[in-house]
């Protein structure tokens, strides 16, 4: 499941609320530099923050090596398929 938000302030949790059942969700998302509380809480939540190349260096480098790449997702939607 891959949820798109152009910020995730509150709004990764409705990704959460929309697919309650499926157990790894991903959230697409545009905003630079997200804190490291909220990403803290998003990862433990069990959703996995896709963010673009161009702007992953907003982030802290431990916020980097958990984020994920659109193609890193595309990839494992491949890799889930075949």
């Amino acid at each position: 499941m891959l949820g798109a938000r152009s910020t995730c302030k509150d709004r990764w949790r409705q990704v959460l609320a929309d697919a309650a059942k499926i157990p790894r969700k991903h959230l697409l998302t545009l905003k630079p530099g997200n804190s490291e509380p909220q990403t803290a809480q998003i990862e433990v939540s069990n959703l996995q923050l896709v963010a673009p190349l161009s702007i992953q260096t907003t982030y802290t480098a431990a916020q980097q090596n958990w984020l994920w790449s659109f193609g890193q997702f595309i990839g494992e939607v491949r890799a889930r398929l075949f």
